[in-house]
């Protein structure tokens, strides 16, 4: 075996504002940081680098980077499109640090709307909020004909409408190549409308890994207040026991939008009964949010435990490439 079969070489393309700056980077590349989040939590780039001759130009806020990286051998994924909304410089040692943010969420979605929804699908709400923004709608087929009774958007934006929408449902919204996703929480979508491949890791491909259960008892259940006009009186609906259960703030219009609320809340509850995280020090630049995951060859509990992967950090520079994983649980398995 050959040192360069030993020692894979991370790779990387930049351009800004469709040149490839890539050249530039040469021996200057301190570190890129890709945090990549599900729903519509912007992805954040980070980038560092030395300016010991001086000869670095600031790029003004605005500019729109592409990146792709990977591994020499295998090829580049390409990460998208940011937009740099951050740019500081400091010394000594000069460095140059880049910050931006995904151009499919910075300024999108803008301005503050007061409308009433009623008798709508899913699949209806968002078509119309996708339309408003020329965004094509991709909604999950189990979502799409859900029938919302009621619901208000109040000097609210839309992005912050689809956000509580998708939570009362247990669904994730997202905006990805010029499409608005609204997927089953841990059923995620490509931009093309496809399910997202799930990935198998062994404790050979993990460095570093961390295991923890909450306590399970913390709550039993939720609550959820709905309006009886017929009887004029509010009414509870419960998912789970009553024993310690949560009680959701809002009080909705019907009691079907109710029973909807509590058993989405009771389902996150449940998903968050256990976290995992690892590392790989060979990193993955193909692993994104709302990957299912399957371990392998770590105890018993986490190896029964389907994951699902919720947030991704990848850190690379000229001499190596590594891969933060944050997991939750994937459907409401049982805790020993």
């Amino acid at each position: 075996m050959n040192a360069d079969q030993r020692y894979p070489r991370p790779s990387y393309r930049i351009t800004l504002n469709g040149d490839d700056i890539t050249p530039r980077f040469n021996g200057r590349l301190i570190n890129l940081t890709l945090r990549e989040q599900r729903g519509l939590e912007a992805d954040q780039l980070d980038i560092t680098l030395a300016d010991h001759d001086g000869e670095l130009a600031i790029p003004p806020r605005g500019a729109e980077l592409e990146v792709a990286f990977g591994w020499q051998d295998e090829g580049l994924i390409d990460k998208g499109r940011f937009t740099v909304d951050e740019v500081q410089h400091s010394g000594t040692p000069d460095q140059l640090t880049i910050r931006a943010r995904s151009a499919d969420m910075r300024g999108q979605l803008p301005g503050k709307r007061t409308q009433s929804w009623h008798e709508l699908t899913l699949g209806e709400i968002v078509t119309t909020i996708a339309g408003r923004h020329d965004l094509k709608p991709v909604v999950a087929d189990v979502l799409y004909g859900i029938r919302v009774g009621h619901i208000d958007q109040t000097e609210e934006s839309d992005l912050n409408f689809l956000t509580r929408l998708g939570e009362r449902y247990d669904a994730i919204a997202a905006i990805k190549a010029g499409r608005m996703l609204l997927t089953v929480a841990g059923e995620g979508l490509t931009a093309s409308g496809q399910a997202m491949p799930p990935i198998t890791l062994t404790r050979r491909d993990g460095d570093q890994h961390r295991y923890s259960v909450t306590e399970r008892d913390a709550y039993s259940g939720v609550k959820a207040y709905w309006n009886d006009t017929r009887g004029a009186e509010r009414k509870t609906v419960l998912a789970g026991t009553a024993d310690n259960a949560k009680q959701l703030r809002p009080t909705y219009a019907t009691e079907d939008d109710a029973l909807t609320a509590a058993r989405a809340e009771w389902q996150r509850i449940q998903r968050g009964l256990a976290e995992f995280e690892l590392t790989l020090t060979l990193g993955r630049a193909d692993i994104l949010p709302e990957t299912p995951l399957t371990l392998s060859g770590y105890k018993p509990q986490i190896d029964a435990t389907a994951w699902l992967v919720t947030e991704v950090e990848h850190s690379l520079n000229d001499g190596g490439f590594g891969t933060l994983m944050r997991c939750e649980v994937r459907g409401n398995p049982e805790f020993k």
